[in-house]
């Protein structure tokens, strides 16, 4: 029993030193999407198109985290306060609501499984910390962009930009990313062309809320502050 105990505890380890090596790896080398590697082992076609943060729309990054993860300059990869907000009111019996912040998305995107269930929230909470510890906070952006689903088979910002509106991300207007930033809760689900009147309600609020946090991009380029 006591050396089965090992085994499992030597497996664990190899587990978790894999995505750990890789995240070391994946500061200097672009990283394969889960989700993509999925579809294609299905036969199915999917269009992803990588391109560094240089090329992408400032105003399309600014919307995204202002969407996704305004607290994405002062956490180290997992917000406690949020999620402290969220157990509480889990607790309290109200509706669970997600807490993820951008580097535990590009975590799931880059690592694990997609499927929302406590074993895969324990495994990604301390490799979120770990990918905000080495990698810096633009690259967890660049990556996160660049695995992200923006539709049915589409994967990475450029792909989605090419795909909508018939341009590159580098060219995307404020109006595109704002529209583009709100469709990733469910991409598959809405058309950044013809947004929802729930959506417009929040691309209005993300509008708002871009002309009055500029600290929200304090910790990214000079080139993506407003």
């Amino acid at each position: 029993m006591r050396r089965l105990f090992k085994i499992a505890i030597l497996i664990l380890a190899v587990v978790a030193a894999v995505p750990m090596t890789l995240t070391i790896i994946y500061a200097f080398v672009d990283p394969p999407s889960m989700p993509v590697m999925r579809r294609e082992l299905l036969g199915e076609t999917v269009d992803q198109r990588w391109v560094p943060l240089e090329e992408i729309a400032p105003a399309l990054a600014r919307s995204v985290i202002m969407a996704e993860d305004a607290r994405f300059c002062l956490h180290y990869g997992v917000d406690l306060e949020q999620l402290r907000i969220v157990i509480g009111e889990a607790l309290e019996g109200e509706r669970a609501r997600g807490a993820s912040t951008i580097s535990m998305q590009t975590v799931k995107n880059i690592f694990l499984w997609s499927d929302r269930d406590y074993v895969r929230k324990v495994v990604e909470l301390p490799l979120a910390l770990w990918l905000d510890l080495v990698l810096s906070k633009d690259r967890i952006l660049e990556i996160y962009l660049n695995v992200a689903q923006w539709g049915g088979n589409i994967y990475g910002i450029e792909a989605a930009a090419q795909h909508y509106y018939g341009r590159s991300a580098a060219r995307l207007t404020a109006e595109q990313s704002l529209a583009l930033a709100t469709l990733l809760p469910a991409p598959a689900a809405r058309d950044p062309r013809r947004p929802s009147r729930r959506q417009r309600a929040v691309m209005a609020h993300v509008r708002r809320e871009l002309g009055r946090a500029g600290w929200v991009f304090s910790c990214l380029p000079a080139r993506i502050q407003p």
